[in-house]
């Protein structure tokens, strides 16, 4: 074994590296992390004691009033609601499922779970909610065996709830054909059994599974402790040291479901004494509308989002003086996760950063997942661009590992997950021999010669394939790349060529952008962009520039057509998370795989010539 020396960046991320015979890279921050609480519920106490006048969490209800709930507020409710609780036999074995996505009814019934040690699973709506069979929401129910199960917009899960057994109790405000608990009801005073089930919590206690599929099919529930959110919010405060100077403001619709919403932000704001304002907007056509409503009425000290989402947002602060002015009246910093942001959302963010306040905006990210709590690594300011992923945060000992001629990240820190519920097999497999979880990402380092100037990511290990020339394609990488080169008309992209001659891409059309691209004034249905000549030969021009500039057989694409219909949930081809299953749309969609290589090139096939070659 042999060591290198230490090279030193500006706290929080200096960092020490080890270098292995066998190519594996341990990287170590020297600093150590902060001491945090042991239980998460413990912040809502303290805040409420602290500042107990300061919103919470507030929503806009049916007037478009924003309703809040004050610390003092949501801490007397959630022991009320606590003490109901405490009164059904709720526990690890009988937990609470809440359908509905993010809400004030949602978060108090979460706080007041986790005040008194009963874990809950918040599950997707879109398990809930899909066209078909609800064979997820099926397998979710078989796996958690709630003993509780909350839709707080009752009728929308109505198809959903008729599989609840009926022993379960169903709390919400109207349904047909089935009693259903609401919340007020829900409420007692509490007494001393309230404290005595919060005193009988410690760091180990289980707060809640959040479900994910990846690329795996059947969703995992991922056990989350008092110690992974309490030590991930800590992580969160040595990267982001603003947080520390005011209480974070959070604009943010990113769904509890999710690690990036559930964990990250909800856990950074009751950790800091934040105040976290829902967006019930959306990064879509129909979406954006409410998103931009709020904030030209909230100013966000760090705002969070997918993407998409900034991409959508960047034109209108370069146009909208009074939501730019809002916007960056009192923020420190941006943050994305997801995916790669495109550099030319990128530089149209630091453009109306400029125009407002003269200088630009630190754009930062990180990696993670949701069995690492999430947060395994942090981007700075000085390191921030698209597919860096920066540093391990503090109390994070990160491994590179060789595989499959790539290096693979793997993490040990007090907010990795001790295992997936009730699946042992599963959990064995996500961890090597020296206990570190194996994340399934590929990561390359920015200077080979030194492991401290940080890491970008390099794709999903589990992605990438050969060609028939027996050379590896990088999916993660290459899949930026394209959609970036096919800005803004691609959603996703999804890569084939295994065992083939060459690379091709089944394009996923973002079909609002389409019809903005093909001047249409109303929508255009999927079928019809998958056949449209316009589209096509737009598409034809961007690949065959990307192309040129990347001869490379394993990076120039030679076809393409745009997939005529959605992915689908039901089939696995989106996760969770709301990312696209590359193997499960391959699979599901081999005919159009086959046009792709097929010498007839069909109509709806694009061909890109380079010097005559295709």
């Amino acid at each position: 074994m042999t060591s290198g020396a230490a090279n030193w960046i500006p706290d929080p991320f200096a960092t020490q590296f080890e270098r292995r015979d066998d190519g594996t890279l341990i990287l170590r921050p020297l600093g150590e992390i902060a001491r945090y609480p042991e239980r998460l519920a413990s912040s809502l106490e303290y805040w409420a004691r602290e500042s107990p006048d300061r919103v919470l969490v507030a929503r806009r209800d049916a007037t478009g009033a924003w309703q809040s709930v004050s610390y003092a507020q949501m801490f007397d409710r959630i022991r009320r609601v606590a003490a109901g609780l405490l009164t059904r036999n709720l526990s690890a074995e009988r937990p609470i499922a809440i359908l509905s996505g993010n809400s004030i009814e949602h978060m108090t019934l979460a706080l007041a779970a986790m005040w008194v040690g009963i874990p809950y699973c918040p599950v997707s709506p879109a398990y809930s909610q899909v066209a078909g069979d609800l064979a997820k929401f099926r397998y979710v129910l078989d796996l958690l065996t709630p003993g509780l199960v909350a839709a707080f917009d009752t009728p929308r899960f109505d198809r959903a709830l008729s599989l609840v057994p009926p022993e379960v109790e169903i709390l919400g405000d109207v349904l047909v054909g089935r009693s259903i608990t609401t919340l007020e009801s829900l409420e007692r005073p509490g007494g001393p059994e309230v404290e005595a089930a919060y005193l009988a919590t410690n760091a180990d206690s289980i707060v809640r599974f959040l479900l994910t599929s990846g690329s795996t099919g059947q969703p995992k529930a991922v056990i989350t402790t008092n110690r992974m959110c309490c030590s991930n919010a800590a992580m969160l405060r040595q990267s982001m040291p603003f947080l520390g100077g005011e209480p974070p403001v959070l604009l943010d619709w990113l769904p509890w479901n999710h690690t990036f919403g559930g964990s990250h932000n909800v856990g950074m704001v009751l950790c800091n004494g934040g105040s976290l304002y829902i967006d019930d907007g959306r990064p879509t056509a129909a979406g954006m509308a409410e998103t931009l409503r709020n904030l030209r009425e909230i100013s966000p000290t760090v705002y969070f989002n997918v993407p998409k989402g900034f991409e959508m947002l960047a034109p209108h602060l370069g146009k909208d003086a009074q939501l730019r002015k809002n916007f960056y009246r009192r923020l420190h910093a941006y943050f994305f996760a997801g995916a790669s942001l495109a550099q030319h959302t990128w530089d149209e963010l630091d453009a109306a950063a400029t125009l407002e306040l003269g200088y630009k905006v630190p754009m930062l990210s990180g990696l993670g997942a949701t069995e690492t709590g999430p947060s395994v690594t942090f981007t700075t300011p000085a390191t921030g661009r698209s597919g860096v992923i920066g540093l391990p945060a503090a109390g994070t000992l990160v491994k590179l590992a060789p595989v499959e001629e790539k290096l693979e990240i793997r993490v040990r820190s007090p907010s990795v997950t001790t295992g997936y519920w009730r699946q042992p097999e599963l959990t064995a497999q996500a961890f090597d021999s020296e206990g570190f979880y194996r994340l399934g990402d590929a990561v390359r380092l920015i200077d080979p010669d030194c492991p401290t100037h940080g890491l970008k990511f390099d794709g999903r290990i589990g992605e990438d394939f050969k060609l028939a020339n027996g050379t590896w394609v990088s999916v993660g990488p290459l899949r930026a790349e394209l959609i970036g080169a096919l800005a803004p008309i691609a959603q996703d992209v999804v890569i084939a060529g295994l065992d083939a001659d060459f690379v091709a891409v089944l394009v996923i059309p973002d079909v609002d952008a389409c019809a903005r691209l093909l001047a249409r004034p109303g929508p255009v249905g999927r079928p019809e962009l998958a056949t449209h000549p316009t589209l096509l030969a737009w598409i034809q021009e961007r690949l065959a520039r990307h192309a040129r500039a990347n001869p490379a057989v394993t990076r120039g694409v030679r076809r393409a057509c745009v997939l005529p219909v959605a992915p689908s949930l039901d089939r696995g081809e989106i996760t969770d998370k709301g990312s696209i299953n590359q193997r499960a749309v391959l699979r599901h969609h081999a005919n159009l795989v086959s046009d792709l290589y097929s010498k007839a090139h069909p109509a709806h096939v694009v061909v890109i010539e380079i010097g005559g070659n295709t």
